[in-house]
């Protein structure tokens, strides 16, 4: 573990618990907010030990989460449209609970909350599973198929995990409003592994064979 990369994730991950507070507290008008407290503290704290672990356990792994220098010139805009997606959907959050507008029971928070954490889990399994994720679309070197575990299930088990946790986001918060707006998200990452997985048939040798082996994307028996 070098000390660069120790206080680049600090930093990191500083800057975005600052960032989303702000994008949430202030339209809110108050920090008497529980879901986003709830929201945060979900989001932040497994995040933070999970840092801690890969900072630890593999360096090289959390070097990769870290780089968000993308070369594929198709994901830049999928970056852009996520960016616009996130923002949009934090800050109506933000209104909706100032103006008390069209917010869900807090139950129904609790619960996504509930599931937010399996997804979590399961990004956490993924994250094991496969040593070579980075947050670029990529073919690394000495990189090698996985096809074990929830590889056997779907090609894009990251992505079917993030579609769990982005899609709680909004109702662990409580806007219905919110919730639209994240679904952009399945043209934003329909659009994202097309283009990766063109990138993998180039790049990587048995990715073809392994497409015919798993046939489905992101979805079991849909998709």
């Amino acid at each position: 573990m070098s000390k660069e990369l120790f206080i680049r994730a600090i930093t990191r991950f500083i800057a975005g618990v600052i960032l989303l507070g702000v994008l949430l507290f202030a339209p809110a008008g108050t920090f008497r907010y529980p879901q986003a407290w709830i929201f945060m503290g979900i989001l932040f704290i497994p995040m933070f030990g999970a840092g801690l672990v890969m900072m630890a356990k593999n360096p090289e792994l959390l070097e990769k989460r870290l780089s968000v220098k993308e070369t594929e010139s198709e994901q830049r805009s999928v970056i852009l449209f996520s960016g616009i997606m996130f923002l949009a959907a934090f800050i109506t959050a933000g209104f909706c609970f100032r103006f008390n507008f069209m917010m869900l029971p807090f139950p129904v928070s609790c619960v996504a909350a509930v599931i937010f954490l399996i997804g979590y889990a399961l990004y956490a399994e993924v994250l094991r599973e496969n040593t070579y994720l980075s947050r670029t679309v990529e073919v690394q070197e000495n990189q090698k198929v996985v096809d074990t575990g929830l590889y056997g299930i779907v090609r894009h088990p990251m992505y079917m995990t993030t579609l769990i946790i982005f899609l709680m986001m909004p109702l662990i918060l409580g806007s219905v409003i919110s919730f639209v707006i994240m679904l952009a998200y399945f043209p934003i990452i329909t659009k994202r592994i097309k283009n990766e997985e063109q990138v993998l048939e180039e790049g990587l040798d048995g990715y073809r064979e392994y497409k015919k082996k798993v046939k489905y994307r992101l979805i079991p028996f849909v998709w």
